[in-house]
């Protein structure tokens, strides 16, 4: 279960955060739970999290070590923070940033060499889901993105499907919804990957998601988990889904 902050909260807004969160979560073992706050609150975060179950991670991870790469933060930088999970082509940063399928496997391949596991997410537009193109999009970003991996790489990373046109909208994709865009990425994964690993990979589902509808989302066999992103700005609101 991980939450995605997104540009809010300040290094103290971080720890106020976790004075509250991690009580609520202190006995919940039944999931992995991972916190994504902006890059200046990753070493407030690991500090606060120092000792607990929950996992930090930041929101991009630059494709190289170092160099001339004004405004990018590497995997060594990140992970020298306490961080161990970057999400790696959410849907903003391919909506105003120029993501492509090309860097994301870049900046995939980089967390996986600095120690990171990364989150990659993949999903479709409205207009594309509206025009049935939804499968032909995934399988295109899949094969883009994620199949230019090893099978070592592959088993080392976490894939989000997020709808774009369920994030922040308020509108969810149905569970129905969510389930079979799920099994198209695990077909995929299948094909390229073998049914062992794509069995064993993580597809979390991301769009909206809430404290009253991640339940129903969970019941669907195909979702992993969720990558949360508003809802996870409040502590009682992302224990009670990380709580489900």
């Amino acid at each position: 279960m991980a939450g995605n902050w997104k540009m809010y909260k300040t290094p103290a807004e971080t720890v106020t955060f976790f004075e509250k969160f991690l009580p609520l979560v202190a006995n919940s073992e039944h999931c992995e739970v991972v916190i994504c706050p902006p890059f200046t609150d990753l070493a407030a975060a690991a500090s606060a999290a120092k000792g607990t179950r929950v996992r930090i991670g930041a929101q991009n991870i630059a494709w190289a070590k170092e160099g001339a790469f004004t405004g990018e933060v590497s995997g060594p930088m990140i992970a020298g923070t306490g961080a161990q999970y970057a999400i790696v082509g959410h849907s903003e940063r391919r909506q105003y940033f120029g993501e492509t399928d090309e860097t994301v496997l870049k900046r995939t391949q980089a967390a996986l060499e600095f120690g990171l596991t990364p989150i990659v997410c993949v999903g479709e537009r409205l207009e594309e889901r509206e025009s049935g193109k939804t499968e032909a999009l995934l399988v295109s970003q899949f094969q883009k993105g994620i199949a230019g991996l090893n099978e070592q790489q592959f088993a080392r990373i976490v894939i989000a499907y997020e709808p774009v046109w369920a994030i922040g909208t308020g509108k969810t994709a149905t569970p129905e919804i969510a389930a079979d865009a799920h099994r198209v990425i695990r077909s995929q994964a299948r094909e390229k990957f073998g049914r062992d690993a794509a069995d064993s990979v993580r597809i979390l589902y991301g769009g909206s998601v809430k404290a009253d509808n991640a339940k129903t989302l969970m019941a669907q066999p195909e979702i992993d988990g969720t990558l949360v992103g508003g809802a996870s700005l409040d502590p009682v609101s992302f224990a009670s889904i990380v709580n489900f």
